[in-house]
């Protein structure tokens, strides 16, 4: 799976999805008759099986593919896997990849170097078929792609224009896919005339046809109930003695509609692991012991919480976006500032999070060593009511005698607040901003809903979410680039959807946008921080977003698994392959 920032809701103090009513492990477990198996749970029903496709963090893709590298999920490490070693040229624009011997797909089909090069020259590199992960492969001022060819049947070599700082981390690790089921739909249009890959591998397929290298592949999925994996034989690190050590055969997540079911579920023998909630640390400590589990801590999580709101200035059909009055609220910096000063974060952290975390202030991971804390020059917002009044009066807002805001042209100051269905958040936010005079209409609503709003029709205020963090910085090109699939504040829409007129970017917006190109090309480690520190001051100097929370990441696992290695990188389930299921 490629390491691309993605949406993702766990950092809103929940684990959004749907329950399985009436059913337990135990009635499982007899079912499927001492099978060792792992069962989890779902953000949300997944929306395709076709990884190219997908921009949500709660996915399929890390079980069931792999990409040339991998990373270690207790050390960072950039590690082989599909390939077993690799060599750069002396001037750093030439690596060579060397596969493995005798690799092969899940339908016993040889994973060669032609493989690797339809992975790239045809799907990832194919400007025909929109996908977010061409974006961490451009290069350069001038976005320029890789040139992928292949050596032998054993070697693949990829040109670059100049030298890629994160290639390795990044393009390494994208999921290799299978020539011999993909090829004929990447060459075939549709009705449209749009490549039929597009649409091909949703979620109605039948998962036998989906052709995988990963440790496990798709055994059926079950519409908004549950995703069930079996063992992948011929993945590659179970053909080498030594290699894997785990015996896990099977894999159920169940798609649960609320952290509440979830918790639930796991206390009732339900689930074998759940993500651990500040509101619910107290309660499943003290029965650590006698439910046979351990809370594992990770640190502080890796990703980022925010509110954000739409700064889009274009037009769909001759009509805005974003009503005109409301974008000229949002577009205001003063107002973003004013806002994030009205934000009482270390209430939410108490309150909400019980502690558990730390205020969150920049986009890169507390744990990246590019990340510049405020002690060295990172501008933060700690909660400022005077500030945030100020702010507002010198943008030329003003308050009634009802205590109301309203700007300059004697608008009151109101807007929608989305957020995923669950989220605790969105409620705080709401009153925060009610002593400043603002009405916030909070809604919730599904996360799936809130993605297509996102990326497809754009028409929405302000909004709350969450991404997925990295060590490396360029894994937010897709996020920063305005051309990028996840540019989210100010989003220009991807093929296929319907284009927008009067799209503008903002001078700041877009030095935030060459600096990370300027990042991704210095091979100086001191050089390479002090660029990603410059676009963390210009980010929370403008607040494209405004960051909340960075909360611990805890798990409740079962005792009855052996080889748990627990982090904020890997989570639960990083090393699968190693991990045994020993029995209750």
């Amino acid at each position: 799976m490629a390491f691309l920032r993605r949406w993702v809701a766990w950092s809103l103090v929940l684990v959004v999805a749907i329950a399985l009513p009436g059913c337990s492990l135990s009635q499982f477990k007899t079912q499927t008759a001492r099978v060792p198996q792992y069962v989890d749970t779902l953000l949300s029903a997944p929306k395709t099986f076709n990884s190219t496709q997908s921009k949500e963090a709660n996915n399929v893709f890390g079980l069931i593919y792999e990409g040339l590298t991998t990373q270690n999920g207790l050390t960072g490490e950039i590690e082989p896997a599909l390939a077993e070693s690799w060599e750069f040229s002396a001037d750093k624009l030439k690596i060579i990849f060397t596969l493995r011997p005798n690799l092969k797909w899940s339908d016993g089909t040889p994973l060669t170097a032609d493989d690797v090069v339809f992975s790239y020259n045809d799907v990832y590199l194919n400007e025909a078929i929109p996908t977010d992960t061409r974006d961490v492969l451009r290069v350069g001022k001038n976005r320029a792609l890789p040139k992928v060819r292949k050596l032998d049947d054993q070697r693949v070599e990829f040109s670059i224009p100049e030298p890629f700082a994160p290639f390795l981390r990044t393009a390494g690790a994208i999921s290799i896919l299978p020539a011999h089921a993909l090829k004929k739909l990447v060459d075939t249009p549709d009705s449209k005339g749009n490549p039929q890959f597009i649409s091909a591998w949703g979620v109605d397929t039948d998962p036998k046809e989906i052709i995988v290298n990963g440790p496990y592949q798709l055994e059926r999925y079950e519409t908004n109930q549950r995703v069930v994996f079996r063992r992948n034989p011929n993945y590659w690190r179970y053909q080498i003695p030594g290699r894997a050590n785990g015996n896990i055969e099977r894999i159920i997540w169940k798609i649960v509609e609320s952290p509440d079911t979830a918790l639930l579920q796991f206390r009732t023998g339900g689930l074998d692991s759940v993500g651990v909630r500040a509101s619910t640390f107290s309660l499943l400590k003290r029965e650590e012991k006698s439910g046979n589990f351990t809370i594992y801590e990770g640190g502080p999580d890796f990703g980022t919480t925010f509110v954000f709101f739409n700064l889009n200035r274009g037009r769909r059909n001759n009509k805005p976006l974003v009503n005109p009055i409301k974008s000229r609220w949002f577009n205001n910096v003063k107002f973003r500032q004013a806002v994030a000063y009205a934000i009482d974060r270390e209430r939410i952290l108490a309150n909400t999070y019980q502690g558990l975390g730390l205020t969150q202030n920049s986009p890169i991971s507390v744990q990246s060593p590019y990340y510049l804390p405020p002690e060295e020059g990172l501008k933060v917002y700690d909660y400022d009511l005077q500030k945030s009044k100020q702010l507002l009066q010198d943008a030329g807002f003003k308050t009634n005698k009802q205590g109301q805001l309203l700007d300059d042209q004697g608008n009151k100051v109101r807007f929608t607040l989305m957020a995923p269905a669950g989220s605790t958040l969105g409620a705080q936010i709401k009153q925060d901003l009610s002593k400043v005079g603002m009405k916030v209409d909070y809604t919730p609503i599904a996360f799936n809903t809130m993605v297509d709003k996102l990326d497809d029709s754009l028409d929405w205020d302000c909004a709350l979410l969450g991404l997925t963090g990295s060590l490396e910085p360029n894994t937010g090109a897709n996020v920063w680039s305005p051309e990028g699939g996840l540019h989210m504040f100010n989003q220009k829409p991807q093929p296929p959807s319907e284009p927008i007129q009067g799209f503008t970017v903002s001078d700041w917006e877009q030095e935030i946008a060459d600096l990370y190109i300027e990042g991704a090309q210095e091979l100086d480690e001191a050089k390479r921080k002090a660029i990603y520190a410059k676009t963390q001051q210009i980010a929370q100097e403008h607040l494209p977003f405004i960051y909340l929370i960075n909360p611990l990441a805890l798990a409740a696992v079962r005792n009855n698994f052996e080889g748990t290695q627990y982090t904020a990188l890997g989570k639960v389930t990083w090393n699968i392959h190693d991990i045994r299921d020993v029995g209750e």
